[in-house]
């Protein structure tokens, strides 16, 4: 008996625009490979995949207005980031607790460490 080890594993795009979160982008892989393997893999992936990366809508508050930036950073420094995250996780059927590479696009510029 063979058991299925790969994961998905997403490569997660946080839109700002004037520094406020826009948008996010993501594409996913299947990796059967370590923890650091697979982060260097969307790491290097990160500028590639942004144009192919498929689309979702920012949180918008009942005045339809985008969350700042700074607000998201504060709810990333407590671990609350992947609340924002729930669709995109959902549509790639992850499970949870997902391994994922987060890259920030800022007016327009991936700002990735490759």
């Amino acid at each position: 008996m063979t058991f299925d080890v790969s994961e998905t594993i997403l490569n997660i795009y946080l839109v700002i625009e004037k520094d406020y979160v826009t948008g996010f982008r993501a594409k996913a892989y299947k990796s059967d490979e370590g923890d650091n393997q697979k982060i260097e893999f969307l790491k290097n992936r990160a500028k590639e995949d942004f144009n192919s990366a498929y689309r979702f809508d920012a949180p918008q508050n009942d005045r339809k207005e985008f969350m700042k930036y700074k607000s998201f950073s504060k709810l990333e420094s407590k671990g609350m980031h992947f609340q924002l995250f729930e669709e995109i996780f959902q549509k790639f059927e992850v499970p949870e607790n997902p391994l994922i590479c987060v890259t920030p696009v800022v007016d327009g510029e991936i700002i990735s460490e490759y």
